[in-house]
Parts: C-alpha cells; structure tokens; sequence
C-alpha cells in the first residue's frame, strides 16, 4: 500500500492479487486482514516474495502459516522466560539477603549506581502504591506491620527489566555469585550473566507485545561458547548465524534445569510438526537441531 493513503479490505485484497499471491477463501483472507492489520503481517510475507512480488504458487495461508507459527513460538518461549525470571528473582533475593539482610535494599551503599538505584526505588513505591488495594501482603506489611517489605519479597513487584538493572548496579561480589549459581564461573561470567538478562528482557517484551520473531535481526548477540558456537548455522559465507533467535535459545539452555529445557525444546518439536511449511532456519536454527540440543 502507498504510505499514508487509506485502502480498504477489498482493496488490499486486489493489491495481494496482483502481486501474485493466491487467495482462495476470500472471506476469510478479509476477517484475518481485519483482525490483524495489513501492515502487521506484511513481515511475515518477506521470505514469500522478491520485492513486492510474490514467488510463483504462494498462498495466503502460507502467510497465515508464518503468522500462527510465529505467534506459537512466542507464546512457548514466554512460558519458559517466566520460569528464568522467577528463578532469577528468587536468587538475587536469597544472595542478596544473605549479604546484606532483607532490608538491605534501603542502603544505597548496597548499590554501585545512585541514580538507577533510586529509580528502582521509586519504582518499588509505585508499585506498592498501585498494588496495595489488591495485594494482601502489601497491606500487611504497609498498614499493619509498617515495616519495610525484606527484599524477598520486594523482587515480585518488579519486572524482569528490573530485576536486570538490579543485577547490573549490584556489588561485583554479590554479582559474581549469583552468576556462578548458573555456572558461569569464568572470569567474566558476572558480565555475561549481566548480558544474558538483558538480551532475555528484550525477548521477553516481543514475545509479550506480539513483536515478529520469524526472521527477526537481534541487534544485540549472546556471548556463546566454543560448543555452543559449533551448533550456530553456517551461512553462505562461511561465517556462524548469531542474530537470530536461536542464540537465545542456547542461552535459555544455560539458565534453564536440564528437564526445563527439555520441555521447551518438545514444545518446538511439536510446534513444528504442526505447522510443517515453516523452516526453522529463519529462525536460526541448525539442520538437525532437534538431535544436537
């Protein structure tokens, strides 16, 4: 479609045609269109065409094929995410405190960045605001202990983000423990971890605000071992794929117990089964992922 120039369904639909994508059910091609935006799924459709044109015999459900698959692998990959950010919560909690004592969060001493440190604080009281009519543990704390919530607590009522920029502003000491609990016990494993956190919020929001996965460039690349390196696609200049979603996997691997990962890897068998017309490749996986993993 031209920028900026409105084309109702029937229009789009005459637009596809002509670039030579075939429409069987129209009707239904119209209420998919409708419910998910002619823009929106146009990324999906790019490995379908040369330009604006599309490839001899493509249809329109190999576009909604795309769409579904990719809308799947969100929808598994944010099942596991949830178990990482728990995880990671529940141990920056426990060495935390250990350290420092549960309320150890309310010394900025504790902390090597004062102005992100007092963002997160601020964050924290807002929430406690926001969440206190609905959170009974709030309210018990707040109005009938009034004391100070100890910090295992104070981590539920903070995102993955900011449990990441909690990791990155803690003492290295507190860091590097953390981080060996994963077993990342090289030198720089407090810095990878911290990478990892990061790279995993930002998975973690496209996967919650339906981002394309299918396809997608990640700017920022996981740091990979020499064996996770061997299982990296090999492009056709002989150089390894690192900028797709495949590296995070190899990274969910790391942070995940060996069943937990296991699991998410049936999960993707299954997925593929389903919806065969998609290659995994586009996602960056290796020929034979499912027996290498």
């Amino acid at each position: 479609m031209s920028e900026g120039i409105f084309k109702n369904i029937d229009e789009q639909i005459e637009i596809l045609e002509k670039r030579g994508l075939m429409i069987g059910n129209k009707d239904y091609a119209k209420d998919f269109l409708l419910k998910n935006n002619y823009y929106r799924i146009s990324g999906y459709s790019l490995t379908l065409r040369n330009h604006d044109v599309f490839y001899p015999g493509t249809t329109f459900q190999n576009i909604i094929d795309i769409y579904n698959f990719d809308r799947n692998i969100r929808n598994i990959l944010a099942k596991y995410l949830e178990i990482i950010e728990v995880s990671i919560k529940s141990i920056y909690a426990y060495k935390f405190s250990e350290k420092y004592g549960g309320t150890g969060y309310l010394s900025s001493a504790n902390f090597t960045d004062l102005k992100e440190y007092l963002k997160l604080i601020a964050t924290i009281n807002e929430q406690k605001t926001k969440r206190i009519a609905h959170e009974a543990f709030i309210k018990h704390y707040e109005e009938e202990l009034k004391k100070p919530m100890p910090i295992w607590i104070i981590v539920d009522l903070l995102t993955f983000s900011d449990i990441s920029i909690l990791y990155n502003i803690s003492e290295e000491s507190l860091k590097v423990s953390i981080a060996k609990l994963y077993g990342l016990n090289m030198n720089d494993g407090l810095m990878i971890l911290k990478e990892y956190l990061h790279g995993l919020t930002i998975l973690r929001n496209f996967c919650a605000h339906g981002s394309r996965l299918f396809n997608r460039l990640f700017v920022r690349k996981p740091s990979l071992n020499s064996k996770e390196k061997k299982l990296l696609r090999k492009m056709n200049d002989g150089s390894l794929d690192n900028s797709h979603l495949f590296g995070y996997i190899l990274v969910m691997k790391r942070l995940l117990k060996n069943e937990e990962f296991l699991s998410l890897k049936n999960d993707l068998i299954t997925l593929q089964k389903k919806i065969p017309f998609v290659a995994m490749s586009y996602y960056g996986f290796c020929d034979n992922w499912e027996n290498k993993l």
